[in-house]
């Protein structure tokens, strides 16, 4: 059998010491003075014997792992997919490895898998939070363990955050339907107390305040089975024919309501008009084409990971909680534009 690669024999093959190996290995080349050439010398006869650093050994010596654990609602949902993704690619560059899972906005099974990182001796916590972990995140902290959280935050938690502006980003999307003429603008949302969804309503309540219209909120109870879901929507439709465009708050529950929209038989944007909270790949092939709110995915993954390997640098001091908030961008497409409007842009084309 083939004797196992040490740090050691790789030392005596560059000629280096085994401690600036070490460094290199453990992501601490810059912060020890280590140039950037004997850096890529060594991390490159790395890669070409490939060599695999005990993961387990290095952990006892530096008591990190090199790994982070990650909750988010729905790892299969693109939003949070897409997100996972970039951070993962980030991360890796700085020698971090990320765990993911889902939470599916189930208190309890948030609870299992953050003991579970914790089992697993994770060095930092990236978390979507659903409610009712307040305590289990305040322990973390407690325990000067490296927490970020994004999407959402926690009443009563102080603890660094990257969100969007969901109030500002729902109050530009209903304002923008009663610019294009729809008078009775419905909304879908999560039955949650969930902040981001509080202020997607927050948002779209606000617009509508300002021109005296009418609103119409409907809450639909997570959960995967999407035909209870699609019917429902149609059922809320059904009973309110006065509605003439739907603001959904998410991608998932828009996908539900466009099914819906298409078993009444309503025509989009002629009887209906449709914005979504979060783009999706699928909106922009859909025939027609549906306006959604454009989430700055990189640079919310590029944010999060930033603060997270601040907290990692030096997790046991103490530092003022960092708030990031970012803009999103409102993709206007076919499903608001009324016939005269879509006649008069295809013209000036």
């Amino acid at each position: 059998m083939k004797k196992k690669t040490t740090i050691i024999d790789i030392a005596r093959d560059l000629g280096i010491s085994k401690t600036t190996i070490s460094f290199v290995l453990n992501g601490k080349a810059r912060e020890k003075g280590i140039s950037q050439n004997q850096e890529i010398k060594i991390l490159t006869y790395i890669e070409k014997i490939g060599y695999k650093p005990n993961v387990f050994a290095q952990s006892l010596r530096t008591g990190k792992t090199k790994t982070i654990g990650m909750m988010v609602e729905d790892i299969s949902d693109p939003f949070f997919s897409s997100i996972a993704r970039s951070m993962e690619e980030i991360a890796y560059k700085r020698g971090y490895k990320i765990l993911y899972s889902s939470t599916e906005n189930d208190t309890q099974k948030a609870k299992d898998l953050i003991q579970l990182y914790r089992n697993r001796q994770v060095d930092g916590y990236i978390i979507a939070p659903p409610p009712g972990i307040e305590h289990d995140i305040k322990v973390l902290l407690e325990d000067k363990f490296a927490v970020v959280v994004f999407d959402r935050t926690l009443p009563g938690i102080e603890v660094d955050n990257v969100l969007v502006n969901n109030y500002q980003s729902s109050y530009q999307a209903t304002k923008h339907l009663i610019e294009n003429g729809y008078l009775n603008i419905a909304m879908v949302t999560l039955d949650s107390d969930q902040s981001q969804m509080m202020d997607r309503q927050l948002g779209y309540e606000k617009a509508l305040d300002e021109c005296d219209r009418p609103g119409r909120v409907m809450k639909i109870i997570y959960r995967d089975n999407d035909v209870d879901n699609i019917k429902e929507i149609q059922e809320f439709l059904n009973s309110n024919t006065e509605i003439d465009a739907v603001f959904f708050a998410t991608n998932y529950i828009a996908d539900n309501g466009l099914e819906a929209i298409r078993n009444l038989k309503l025509g989009i944007p002629q009887n209906i008009g449709v914005v979504v909270f979060d783009d999706d790949r699928l909106f922009r092939l859909f025939s027609p084409s549906i306006t959604a709110i454009v989430q700055p995915i990189k640079e919310i993954a590029e944010q999060v990971i930033k603060l997270m390997l601040i907290l990692l640098s030096n997790p046991a001091s103490k530092k003022p909680v960092r708030s990031i908030l970012l803009p999103t961008v409102l993709k206007v497409r076919e499903s608001t534009l009324r016939n005269q409007e879509k006649e008069t842009r295809h013209t000036l084309k």
